[in-house]
Parts: structure tokens; C-alpha cells; sequence
């Protein structure tokens, strides 16, 4: 793939707009893990995760991935992230390449993770001001905008010096979502962003996310196994099983393309299972031992 600008002021919008935020073609990635079933000594055998996956998203756009667990939706995100090195295809994030301008990516992404990482010992406020730094934001910049931000995700106030350590999981998904809004990323990363919260502080997430994106001119790819939240954010929805994308189209081009009235049920017309029936194969669970 051609090397394209990245996003900034110059060159005429028209250019700008029409340079896809992301491109994926036949992207591939393996892991190396033993039979089970074998016992400890079995040999370990390469596992695909992801298998010859090819999208576009366009500036501005919401893409929703739907999928069990170990379907390959976190390895998905972590590739884009630069936190994986590939196996096969390319990807390039307006215009760079993911796998060989790691440094540009990291500058343009953010990602929200389900086991999102923090320094433990350090309070919710402290956390933000750390990546904050990271990101070249100045103590007069996260003043206010880390309260805001705390408090727009449904974090209470009265717990914002309390250590990581002490926070629930769902607490602690919220500030992930509060670190990865916090600096204004041209790319957004969800992988599972709202699970843990309760049904109240899921609304508030999802409509901070709507904000993000009108007013930041965000791009955001959803992983999720939540159909409700896909539909209510996404320009398009995908289905990815057993590391392969199966279509990557608006809702109602989905159920058209099936005869169906619900996205479980275009699932099941398209994989032949439930969406409940989660698999064997965790994405990367036991795969390095």
C-alpha cells in the first residue's frame, strides 16, 4: 500500500476525507498452542486467530465487530494497536504503515481494552495526569478536563484519589474509557468498552462516544459481543468467526442479506450457532505456554 498523508490542517478537505482511516488487507495472524485434549505433552501446532481479513474505514466512521469470545476480535484490536506483530497482509492507519511506523500509530490511536492496564498503586486522577504527559498535555490542560471527563463516563468524584487497586472492575473500566477519550484520538479502539459497567453508566459511555466522534471527527472500531450497542452506534457491522470476516455492512443491508429481523438472528443464519455459545478457543489462552 501506497504511504499516505496523515491527518493535519493542509491540503484540501476533499483529499483529507477521501483517504481511508484504515485500510486491512488479508491480514493474518497465528498463534502457536498444544492440543488439550493431548495433555502437556503434546506438541504445539500454529492456531490461526485471524485469517485473511480485509476492511476499509473511512474518516469519521463507526464499524462495530461483532463476535464471540475467541473469535479474534482482541487480537484484531491489538494488531491496529501495534501491540502485535502480523503474520501475513497489511494495514495502514491514515496512510502509515501499523506494522512499521509504530511510533506515528501510537500518536493517533487509542485503545479501550476489557483488561485494561493501570498502575495499581496510583489513584484514577493520577493515572490520567500520567497519560496525560505521555500524550504532551500540560498540568494547565488536564486541570479541568480530567474531572470533566471522570465525570461524563460516571465516575464519582468522591473516589477520584483512591488507588486502582481498591476499584472494582467496572470502576476501572471507566477510567480506561476516560484515559482513552482524554486526549482527542483521531483513531478509537473499543475492544468490549463497556462491559462491567451497570445499564446507566453503559448509556453515558455510549453516548460520551457518540460526543467523541461529532466532535472530534473521531473514527472508532467497536469489538463487541453486545448486538444492542453495536446497532445503536454503527455506521456498519461485521461478523467475525473463527478469525475470518464475514461481511462488513450496514444493519439493514445485514438483515436483508438473511431474511431477518434481529442481528442474533443474522448471526446464527451466518455461522450456523447461537451467539451465546461461546467457544473453546479463547483468543490467546494458553497460547504462549
Amino acid at each position: 500500500m501506497s504511504s499516505l498523508a496523515t491527518p493535519s490542517t493542509t491540503g484540501t478537505s476533499d483529499v483529507r476525507r477521501s483517504t481511508p482511516a484504515v485500510e486491512v488487507r488479508d491480514l493474518r495472524k497465528d498463534f502457536l498452542r498444544r492440543d488439550r485434549r493431548a495433555g502437556r505433552l503434546a506438541r504445539r501446532r500454529r492456531w490461526p486467530a485471524l485469517q485473511g481479513v480485509t476492511f476499509t474505514i473511512a474518516r469519521g466512521e463507526c464499524v462495530a465487530i461483532l463476535g464471540q469470545n475467541g473469535s479474534g476480535k482482541s487480537t484484531l484490536v491489538r494488531l491496529l494497536s501495534t501491540l502485535l506483530i502480523h503474520d501475513g497482509g497489511e494495514a495502514t492507519i491514515f496512510g502509515h504503515d501499523a506494522f512499521r511506523e509504530s511510533r506515528a500509530i501510537r500518536m493517533l490511536v487509542n485503545r479501550v481494552s476489557v483488561e485494561a492496564s493501570f498502575f495499581k498503586k496510583m489513584s484514577a486522577a493520577e493515572n490520567l495526569s500520567y497519560a496525560a504527559r505521555f500524550y504532551g498535555m500540560t498540568p494547565k490542560q488536564t486541570r479541568n478536563r480530567i474531572p470533566e471527563i471522570l465525570e461524563r463516563v460516571g465516575f464519582p468524584a468522591d473516589r477520584r484519589t483512591e488507588a486502582m487497586e481498591h476499584l472494582s472492575r467496572g470502576m476501572q473500566q471507566k477510567v480506561a474509557l476516560a484515559r482513552a477519550l482524554l486526549t482527542s484520538p483521531v483513531l478509537l479502539l473499543l475492544d468490549e468498552p463497556t462491559t462491567g459497567l451497570d445499564p446507566r453508566s453503559k448509556l453515558e459511555v455510549q453516548d460520551f462516544i457518540r460526543e467523541v466522534r461529532i466532535e472530534h471527527d473521531a473514527t472508532i472500531l467497536l469489538c463487541t459481543h453486545d448486538m444492542n450497542e453495536a446497532e445503536a452506534l454503527a455506521d456498519r457491522v461485521g461478523i467475525l468467526d473463527r478469525g475470518t470476516l464475514l461481511f462488513l455492512e450496514p444493519v439493514e443491508d445485514v438483515k436483508r442479506r438473511y431474511g431477518v429481523a434481529t442481528l442474533e438472528e443474522a448471526f446464527f443464519a451466518a455461522t450456523g450457532r447461537s451467539f451465546e455459545a461461546e467457544t473453546d478457543d479463547d483468543e490467546e489462552r494458553g497460547v504462549f505456554g
